[in-house]
């Protein structure tokens, strides 16, 4: 994986390729926007492992992502998806509400999301940011909810925060320990992963909890 998009790392365009995955992933969560962030840092832990990957006597030198615009781009792009899908499902009005209605789960979702930002307890923006297409329904309930940006916004910020540091760490730590190689980055995959499968775990238990009283 590292070989294939070796060319790409190298470039300045891999900063533009994160942030387009990240800012379409909350439409389409198929895309690999954890996978790209987190090859992206273990290729930058392969630079610095390899002492900046300058050429000797010549002025060409292997550029590497940098750590911190890495993150930067990866949470800017996560913050603008999620405004982008909140003022979509906002202005979509009854449609939004229609297409929310048939779904029971996004009905529970959407619920509960509700309550959460009203207490303060916007947490649950945080988490399903992790959740697999977890950050679609939150984004979508709040605007569909009608909202108030300042009770989302905030919480999408650290949720974008929280998610772009996670991928960029376990990028750079498991190409630091196991080496920059595809066991490195399956290492950080999984566990970007097993960070998902949590979430979703977290975000089922209200409402099975809430089952038997409805």
């Amino acid at each position: 994986m590292l070989e294939s998009l070796g060319p790409l790392t190298a470039s300045p365009w891999i900063y533009a390729v994160v942030a387009l995955s990240v800012l379409l992933d909350v439409f389409l969560p198929v895309l690999p926007s954890g996978v790209l962030v987190i090859t992206a840092a273990t290729a930058a832990a392969a630079g610095s492992t390899a002492g900046g990957g300058g050429v000797a006597g010549g002025n060409v030198q292997q550029e590497v992502p940098s750590l911190l615009v890495l993150l930067l781009c990866a949470a800017t792009a996560s913050v603008l998806g999620d405004l982008f899908a909140y003022r979509l499902a906002r202005r979509g009005g009854a449609r939004f509400d229609r297409a929310i209605a048939r779904s029971r789960r996004l009905t529970r979702a959407q619920e509960r999301l509700g309550i959460a930002l009203v207490r303060g307890g916007g947490a649950l923006v945080v988490v399903a940011r992790f959740a697999p297409a977890g950050r679609s329904v939150v984004s979508l309930g709040a605007g569909a909810a009608q909202r108030k940006i300042k009770e989302f916004l905030p919480w999408s910020a650290l949720a974008g925060l929280v998610w772009a540091g996670y991928s960029v760490g376990l990028g750079w730590f498991g190409g630091q320990w196991l080496g920059a190689s595809w066991i490195g980055a399956a290492v950080s995959v999984l566990a970007l992963f097993g960070a998902g499968l949590l979430a979703a775990y977290v975000m089922r238990r209200p409402a099975q909890a809430g089952r038997p009283a409805a």
